[in-house]
């Protein structure tokens, strides 16, 4: 049961950290500093708008639906640590590649 929710979590799972830049011309993946994925989001970040299109963006990337995405860390904060539900950490990483982030 994850304790930020109270969710049960199916399956496996991994933690993807994230650095947002909101207010951007377009919605796109920058790369990589060390662990921390950089992205650029379109949404301003009001009323949740930023984390609502940051997991929608990710949710297209990662071929997802939404659902499998969660925020645990930084809903107000650029600095952001997403739980991924059903896929591994090499997966993460194959799908991503396969997207040439």
């Amino acid at each position: 049961m994850s304790p930020a929710t109270g969710k049960r979590i199916a399956g496996p799972h991994v933690t993807l950290s994230l650095r947002v830049q909101p207010r951007a011309s377009r919605n796109a993946v920058v790369g990589w500093t060390g662990n921390i994925l950089n992205i650029r989001l379109m949404a301003l970040p009001v009323e949740g708008a930023a984390n609502a299109a940051c997991l929608a963006f990710l949710a297209d990337l990662l071929d997802l639906p939404q659902a499998q995405l969660e925020i645990l860390q930084g809903e107000r904060s650029r600095n952001k640590v997403i739980r991924i539900t059903g896929l591994s950490q090499v997966e993460v990483h194959a799908r991503f590649s396969r997207k040439q982030v």
